[in-house]
């Protein structure tokens, strides 16, 4: 069958569909919520976009098929499906300027762009090449090699593209010297990505979470929660996460493998040392190397970095300062002019800030920053500087189209209601405390198939904090596991997804083969899963506090290994 048959064959079923859907909606009751009109069909547009992420593993088109359907149910009133269409499109495109005008959203892209900027300065620069000849000095052993890659990533926190492209090339020399497999390197830099930047106050990640947060509570009517609070809140409980950090920790001081990952060590410990490690590329770093001329200075990454990370941190809290001084909550405007730089102080004013625009305050600081340091120290002409700043937001672009469609999505699903009618469907029909485990495996297997933690979050939010609302019958801390299952359960799909972007920027960035690195990875990630659900969501969800969970699982996690595990020995 070639193309233009299967063109044809697809837009006659699908039009075939349409024209079903309308006369099902042209024959539901009128005059009352879109709930109670559409009933099951509210699921539709989050199905569309699920079902079509697991075929096609395309995000974009998925997102973007789920927006136009929810926008098509809007429209029909009647059998002509052809004006209906034209009106699906025109107010799906409204509705993706009015997602772009909103100044969060605006803010949250910019900054996006503006931290992918940052990234090729420093690497133009030659920063990440000078600490990992530092790194070369000091991480003299193959311990200390996998605690220095973990540390690093722990470091490289505020975004997973820019820890998978700056810790491989910094660490890779040091683990191929030292007889670490690539694998391993891989594995690290994958766990220290997207479970890194997934719970960082500072990140490229923080927006969309905390904008999704705010938009679910804003639905069910609630309007005096933080956004910014619930994320804060749901670290505790982010145990895939906090686990897996952990699990990395736990292997590289005890040296025990398991699975193909031992296969690999054992491999990568029996290669001479003047054998050639031979990995077929997809795609190449020359890109991302810098530039002959550069002054291989730690200091050309440390000084923008530092002025990314204290200058939001700097955002974030007169954000909120303000924000608290020019309200009406007379406590909290007593607590900040009595104690402004308490505990209580910080977190009520890190609560209260508008995380886009101290975000984007920041990485356009840090970019100046950058820049000039680039033209003073002549390794770039300011022309040159601004071309490479350029350069690296294209990298981000991606990114952006994702969030606007998945804030669409978000807008249609509210407009539908589908939290209404699943609330409706499922608040007396679901045991409680099993809630969050099945957020978690929902949105694990949707990042999965997508390999977007950032679609499946925009999916799943807007339905799962209602329904944990009404399940919990408005229990805040059972709400709060919940999320935390959409957030964490969204970062393990995409974790052990072969399309991943961050998993294959891990197997680029390391120099190994990516299918290797999937299949080594996979097996540790699910051991570190079945651990977060078995010691963490199952018990939190039946009200057991994670201060005690969190503790057990790592003991359990740290036992198994000792069982499962053999240690792959070093030659000194």
């Amino acid at each position: 069958m070639n193309d233009n048959v299967k063109f044809g064959f697809i837009a006659f079923i699908s039009i075939i569909a349409l024209f079903i859907l309308s006369l099902w909606i042209s024959n539901s009751p009128t005059g009352v919520d879109n709930s109670i009109r559409f009933g099951l069909l509210t699921l539709l547009p989050t199905l569309v976009a699920i079902i079509l992420a697991f075929i096609t593993k395309n995000t974009i088109l998925s997102l973007f098929m789920g927006v136009f359907v929810g926008e098509f149910m809007l429209n029909v009133n009647d059998l002509n499906i052809i004006s209906t269409i034209i009106n699906a499109f025109l107010d799906l495109a409204s509705q993706v300027i009015t997602c772009m005008a909103d100044p969060w959203n605006a803010g949250i892209v910019l900054q996006c762009l503006l931290i992918g900027g940052i990234i090729q300065l420093i690497t133009k620069m030659g920063g990440t090449k000078a600490l990992g000849n530092y790194f070369v000095k000091k991480a003299n052993t193959p311990k200390k090699a996998q605690i220095f890659t973990w540390l690093l990533g722990l470091c490289v926190f505020f975004d997973d593209y820019a820890n998978s492209l700056i810790v491989g090339p910094i660490m890779r020399p040091v683990m191929d010297n030292l007889k670490v497999s690539r694998e391993k390197l891989a594995f690290i830099i994958d766990a220290t990505a997207a479970p890194v930047a997934g719970i960082a106050i500072i990140s490229t990640w923080i927006g969309l979470e905390i904008s999704l947060i705010s938009d679910a509570f804003t639905s069910l009517g609630v309007t005096n929660i933080s956004g910014f609070g619930i994320f804060i809140q749901t670290i505790p409980y982010r145990f895939y996460n906090i686990f897996i950090l952990i699990f990395i920790f736990i292997s590289a001081m005890t040296l025990l493998e398991f699975g193909p990952m031992k296969e690999a060590e054992e491999k990568a410990r029996k290669r001479k040392d003047d054998e050639e490690i031979i990995v077929t590329q997809v795609a190449s770093f020359d890109e991302v190397e810098p530039i002959e001329s550069a002054d291989l200075s730690v200091w050309n990454a440390i000084i923008p970095l530092l002025t990314l990370i204290v200058g939001a941190l700097i955002a974030f809290y007169w954000s909120g300062y303000t924000t608290i001084l020019g309200g009406t909550d007379q406590t909290l405007i007593a607590l900040m002019k009595t104690s402004p730089l308490s505990f209580d102080g910080i977190f009520q004013a890190l609560s209260q800030s508008d995380a886009s625009v101290a975000l984007f305050q920041s990485a356009l600081l840090a970019s100046i920053v950058a820049i000039l340091m680039a033209v003073w120290k002549k390794i770039l002409s300011f022309e040159d500087a601004i071309d490479e700043w350029i350069g690296g937001m294209k990298t981000i672009v991606m990114t952006g189209v994702i969030l606007l469609l998945a804030w669409s999505l978000g807008g249609v699903i509210g407009e539908i209601q589908t939290a209404n009618y699943l609330v409706g469907l499922l608040s007396n029909t679901i045991p409680p405390f099993i809630l969050p485990t099945l957020i978690f495996i929902l949105g694990a297997l949707i990042s999965f198939a997508t390999g977007s933690a950032y679609g499946t979050m925009s999916i799943l939010m807007p339905l799962a904090i209602p329904l944990a609302w009404a399940v919990g019958t408005g229990d805040i801390n059972f709400t709060i596991i919940t999320t935390s299952g959409v957030l964490t359960g969204a970062i393990f799909g995409d974790h052990c997804s072969p399309i991943s972007d961050t998993t294959i920027l891990s197997s680029m960035g390391s120099s190994c083969n990516h299918i290797d690195h999937v299949q080594t990875q996979i097996v540790y990630a699910i051991y570190v899963a079945i651990i977060a659900i078995a010691f963490g969501y199952i018990p939190a969800g039946l009200g057991i506090s994670w201060y005690l969970l969190l503790p057990i699982g790592v003991i359990v996690m740290y036992i198994g290994l000792r069982i499962l595990g053999q240690k792959v020995e070093f030659e000194s």
